[in-house]
């Protein structure tokens, strides 16, 4: 395994990056994977992680403390409700109070200082613009702007010993298609939690946009989430 390369991937304990973890294993590169308790009300994805990452081998997990909490301005972050609908078809194409500010730009400038120090080159994260609520931060031009960055800003960029490269597997896949990629891959989907707002046991609510999302996705694909729903 040490003749592996080296891949950062942003774990949330999530459908979309557990599906990028197997995905990065299968190109054959080492995983370290990194989470984030930023403050988030749906923390419980952390358990998740956690097992995730035990469970699929990653090689090392670090779960970095944040508190953007003290920012709010999120229903993720802050004392705002988290929008409930009756089916995926409701979700319209305005950035929804669900966008945390500035919250992909945080997670991969950690993963870069940790890829940095790893001497890994690859930073695999699960952003997609099909199937998404309109998150500025899942953009493929943000993504290709936060690479240049990164090779602007980093000592390893600038001596030319290494490149950064961040992997976007899923940017353009439905829903559909990133369930399937993961049940090709063995990917144990009823390890993962996409809740917004789960129970305080994890159970989730089935009507929030992530909720429905994964619903719409497993349900495309004629299977059953295996997900526990309140």
């Amino acid at each position: 395994m040490n003749n592996l390369r080296k891949g950062v991937i942003l774990l949330s304990g999530g459908l979309d990056s557990t599906t990028v973890l197997a995905i990065a294993k299968s190109e054959g590169y080492q995983p370290y994977a990194i989470s984030f308790h930023y403050g988030q009300r749906h923390a419980y994805e952390l358990s998740a992680a956690k097992r995730i990452a035990q469970q699929m081998g990653v090689s090392e997990h670090t779960i970095v403390e944040l508190n953007l909490r003290q920012f709010g301005g999120s229903a993720l972050t802050d004392n705002i409700d988290v929008p409930k609908r009756t089916n995926a078809d409701e979700i319209g194409s305005e950035i929804p109070i669900t966008y945390v500010p500035a919250r992909n730009t945080i997670f991969l400038s950690f993963a870069l200082a940790w890829a940095e120090t790893l001497g890994a080159s690859d930073i695999f994260i699960g952003v997609n613009v099909l199937d998404y609520s309109g998150y500025p931060d899942c953009r493929p031009e943000y993504i290709e702007a936060f690479e240049q960055m990164a090779n602007l800003a980093t000592k390893a960029g600038v001596e030319g010993t290494q490149r950064t490269t961040i992997h976007t597997p899923l940017i353009d896949m439905t829903k559909a298609e990133i369930v399937r990629r993961g049940l090709e891959l063995g990917v144990d989907y009823s390890m993962t939690t996409s809740c917004y707002d789960p129970s305080e046991t994890g159970a989730a609510c089935g009507h929030c946009d992530a909720c429905l999302l994964r619903l719409k996705g497993f349900a495309e694909n004629q299977i059953k989430d295996p997900a526990q729903y309140s």
